[in-house]
């Protein structure tokens, strides 16, 4: 039996530091905003997983109800949701997202 699209994200967000749910992929990013957050998580430089969910679009409606959060992209830090691109940026801007990473 395959898992199911809650399973999946589970496992993405558990087994990588960091994962970025967006529209696109890391190296061509399909909107503004997923090119911001895969841009700000560069900076940090470590490593990190993108999920493109406009190649599922069951898998982004999984989503919203995962993370109870109705856009994208979407970035998991350490096994948890911090946000979309926005709060990303801000978190960065402060000094706080380096310090999340540990």
């Amino acid at each position: 039996m395959s898992e199911s699209l809650h399973e999946q994200i589970d496992t993405q967000v558990k087994n990588n530091k960091v994962v970025i749910f967006m529209k696109g992929e890391k190296t061509a990013p399909m909107c503004g905003f997923s090119a911001r957050a895969v841009e700000v998580i560069k900076t940090l430089n470590v490593p990190f997983e993108t999920v493109n969910v406009l190649a599922d679009e069951a898998m982004w409606d999984e989503l919203e109800k995962y993370s109870n959060w109705p856009t994208v992209p979407q970035i998991f830090i350490n096994g948890k949701f911090v946000g979309g691109c926005d709060i990303v940026t801000e978190l960065h801007e402060r000094g706080e997202l380096k310090k999340l990473l540990g």
